[in-house]
């Protein structure tokens, strides 16, 4: 997908969330329409969806696509490693990240956005999956951190 293609996407995307979402507070209910409108928007999206933090661990929440991993420890894996840097992380290729967690064989990259209130707190992750190589950039990522910020930053957790 070419840049201006994908922006034209996110920003589909975006306006289409803002407009379902617009008075909802509930998180669990945000997640889950966020993972299904992103799904239909975004073409590359294989699997989309979040882990939420419960007692010190990722527990699957909301997602579209396959059977996600159900429990991952931080540190462990892409989403792991998202959740306990606190930042970003950006795969080109999931079979060359040392610790990756194989959740579906089909999946050859990933996205992976921290969701932080303004307290600082780690709510969970947002994480995306395709099933071609190098599908993630900075536009993933420009847009995916607006997202989670906007809906996510004023809530005390997720699940």
């Amino acid at each position: 997908m070419q840049s201006n293609e994908k922006r034209a996407a996110y920003q589909s995307f975006i306006e289409t969330v803002r407009a379902v979402l617009e008075d909802e507070k509930h998180p669990v209910t945000k997640m889950a329409t966020i993972a299904c409108l992103g799904k239909q928007h975004l073409p590359t999206y294989f699997w989309v969806g979040f882990y939420c933090m419960v007692e010190g661990e990722l527990v699957v929440g909301p997602y579209q696509g396959s059977l996600g991993c159900l429990r991952i420890a931080l540190g462990r894996g892409v989403c792991g490693a998202s959740a306990a840097q606190r930042k970003t992380l950006v795969v080109e290729d999931v079979h060359a990240f040392a610790d990756h967690i194989a959740c579906d064989a089909a999946s050859n990259s990933e996205i992976v956005v921290p969701i932080l209130n303004k307290q600082g707190e780690l709510l969970g992750v947002f994480d995306v999956d395709s099933t071609e190589f190098g599908s993630f950039d900075a536009i993933d990522q420009e847009f995916l951190e607006a997202l989670m910020n906007e809906h996510f930053s004023d809530c005390d957790r997720l699940m």
